[in-house]
């Protein structure tokens, strides 16, 4: 199963479960976690469904492609990190 875990800085403002889904893309994987933690869906997609500006998501360590849809597949051993982009200077 893919598993999706969450930056630890993300644990600061709202539960971060790590979670291992038979999903096979991307929005269906987002959408297990959100299930666990409702409000966790607020600080990773904005009021469209689409990944927050501020949020970037690696699969197998590439950065996902469709920031809208969330349609890049999950294989079944897929693992996928979603962060915070850091900002500031």
């Amino acid at each position: 199963m893919a598993r999706i875990e969450f930056t630890p800085q993300l644990q600061r403002f709202v539960d971060t479960p790590v979670v291992d889904t038979p999903a096979t893309e991307l929005r269906a994987g987002l959408e297990a976690a959100f299930a666990l933690n409702e409000r966790l869906r607020g600080y990773v997609l904005d009021d469209q469904g689409h990944l927050r500006h501020n949020v970037v998501v690696f699969i197998d360590g590439r950065r996902a492609r469709d920031l809208r849809g969330l349609s890049d597949p999950l294989g079944p051993d897929s693992r996928v990190h979603v962060l915070q982009a850091l900002s500031g200077g």
